[in-house]
């Protein structure tokens, strides 16, 4: 008898590690997809982070330990090309097994273009010695994770592909994606609110980031220091800036984490616009996790309601 129960127990304790053996290895591509994937896994795994919390998903380049994740990844969810241009080779050359997510191409994904010009209502042809780079990124604004809608959207295609490689755990993604959508219609109801008083807010993003949020609760910004991709803008566009503050009446400019505070300084340093708010498309400073896409959001309106309050 001792002998069977000890045996029944081994089984047991070995059920675990049998079912964890089955849980599909995940890589994502920038921490606010991690946090979403983080969400439909739940207490099955976590996936695997390749662009780490502070560097530009622009022109990015893998560490060996990044190109690892991809290689043993049975899925890849990543937002596409247009964040990560340098990703796609990867994915086919490191990952060429896996399930490839492309989000961007979701259907059901909102997307909207890159707004052209420093002040976004004006594209001068004859002063911006930049217009050719503009108009070669006249494209699809990448930045769609931003919007809690689009959100919503790919935590169903999220659950869908987890569901199809890892049948056995179906019902554990899909229930935890259903809970997670239910929790950003939510969210998006008390930043509606919390931003109620922020449409007329004027401000300036260090680069056109934030289209996908300003659009999703009708808060507008005047222009960007630098381009969609965040590259270096030329002279003729900040320029263009400086001319046209007090035109524009801009309360503030929102400055980012990952470049250089002094293009912002060199714009707005001596005009008396509030430059100390600090804003982030990808939620650098916040711990990565499945609570680190809500948090992104409320720290977003949160610097919005502080350009509104400086004015």
């Amino acid at each position: 008898m001792a002998l069977r129960v000890s045996h029944y127990l081994m089984a047991l304790l070995m059920m675990p590690a049998v079912a964890a053996a089955k849980v599909p290895s995940v890589a994502v591509d920038i921490p606010p997809v991690y946090s979403l994937v983080d969400q439909v896994m739940g207490d099955l795994g976590s996936p695997d982070l390749v662009i780490q919390q502070g560097a530009s998903p622009h022109g990015y380049t893998l560490r060996p330990s990044e190109a690892a994740a991809l290689n043993r990844a049975d899925v890849v969810f990543w937002i596409g090309d247009g964040l990560t241009p340098s990703l796609a080779d990867s994915l086919e050359n490191l990952a060429g097994d896996a399930v490839s997510v492309e989000l961007m191409e979701v259907p059901g994904t909102l997307t909207l273009e890159y707004r052209q010009g420093a002040t976004f209502d004006t594209h001068d042809h004859e002063a911006s010695d930049d217009h050719g780079h503009e108009h070669a990124h006249h494209s699809e604004n990448p930045h769609a994770w931003l919007d809690p809608l689009n959100a919503q959207v790919w935590l169903g295609a999220i659950a869908e592909s987890l569901a199809n490689v890892d049948p056995q755990n179906a019902a554990i993604y899909r229930d935890n994606a259903r809970r997670s959508k239910a929790e950003l219609v939510a969210l998006t109801k008390e930043l509606n609110k919390r931003l109620a008083n922020a449409h007329d807010t004027r401000f300036v993003v260090f680069h056109d980031a934030y289209h996908y949020f300003e659009n999703r609760f009708e808060i507008s910004a005047t222009g960007a220091i630098s381009l969609g991709d965040a590259s270096q803008p030329s002279p003729a566009r900040l320029n263009e800036l400086r001319k046209r503050i007090d035109e524009l009446n801009i309360h503030c400019v929102l400055s980012e984490p990952q470049f250089d505070p002094k293009l912002v300084k060199s714009v707005f340093g001596d005009t008396g616009v509030e430059t100390s708010i600090v804003i982030d498309p990808l939620g650098t400073a916040l711990s990565l996790g499945d609570e680190l896409y809500p948090q992104l959001l409320h720290q977003l309106a949160d610097g919005l309601v502080r350009c509104g309050e400086a004015h």
